[in-house]
């Protein structure tokens, strides 16, 4: 078997089964364990797969235990976020005070941010900061220490800024989106400043694609109803009637 021929079947049995260890890649490719430990760190710079001890998981899965790159994330569900994103645009008017999260979803959004009067855009990503700006938008970054896996600011300056604002609407990504475990995310520090963020504002959006339904991360910084969701993909059944789930 070819060497891309390997990496593509690797790819396969790890979007088929979630996660496959070390020995069962080898034992099905009929290759040493030293050569399968090289593939996969070959697939986890090129963002197919996500590597963990002892083997490989879909990004998907790995969402929800680390947070991803902005890099890993950006070509997960294109065109669920496109449609969440024209929506979520939509709901900012002028004169508003506006948060906006860091990730790849919320980043999305900026693209889709109208021109209007008096909307000042607050963010905690350096990097969704820049494309503000870029836009022509008025923007305040929070201050506080980098992160450098998702470009997030975190940290007491960070918390201190944001007890200082009072926001007329907010956008927020969660790695994970259940009812009775709320909104999750695998960082403390970025849990925080989600957490406080919210506090300080009256019409909190989460945006995510379905895939979130169900995960859970480790850090809630959310109950389930304090924000309304607004989603596109395969929505599991229970959550498709309830009144803070809109789906586009």
């Amino acid at each position: 078997m070819l060497a891309e021929d390997r990496l593509n079947a690797i790819v396969s049995m790890v979007q088929q089964a979630g996660s496959v260890t070390v020995p069962e890649f080898a034992e099905a490719l009929g290759v040493t364990a030293s050569t399968i430990r090289r593939d996969l760190q070959t697939l986890d710079r090129a963002h197919r797969i996500a590597k963990v001890h002892g083997g490989a998981t879909s990004l998907e899965r790995a969402h929800v235990t680390r947070d991803l790159t902005i890099g890993e994330r950006s070509d997960l569900h294109n065109d669920d976020k496109e449609r969440i994103c024209v929506r979520a645009a939509a709901l900012v008017e002028p004169e508003s005070f506006v948060y906006i999260d860091s990730g790849s979803t919320t980043l999305k959004l900026i693209e889709h941010l109208p021109h209007l009067e008096g909307v000042t855009y607050v963010t905690d990503s350096v990097l969704h900061a820049q494309r503000l700006a870029l836009r022509g938008m008025r923007t305040v970054v929070l201050g506080g220490e980098l992160k450098p896996e998702t470009e997030a600011l975190v940290g007491p300056d960070a918390l201190a800024t944001l007890d200082r604002y009072n926001f007329n609407c907010g956008f927020w990504g969660s790695n994970g989106i259940a009812a009775e475990q709320g909104f999750t995310t695998p960082d403390i520090e970025e849990a925080q400043v989600k957490r406080v963020s919210m506090r300080h504002t009256a019409k909190r959006f989460v945006i995510s694609d379905a895939s979130k339904f169900g995960m859970v991360a480790p850090v809630k910084f959310a109950d389930f109803r304090d924000a309304t969701i607004i989603t596109a993909g395969e929505v599991p059944a229970k959550y498709q009637s309830m009144d803070n789930v809109i789906t586009v």
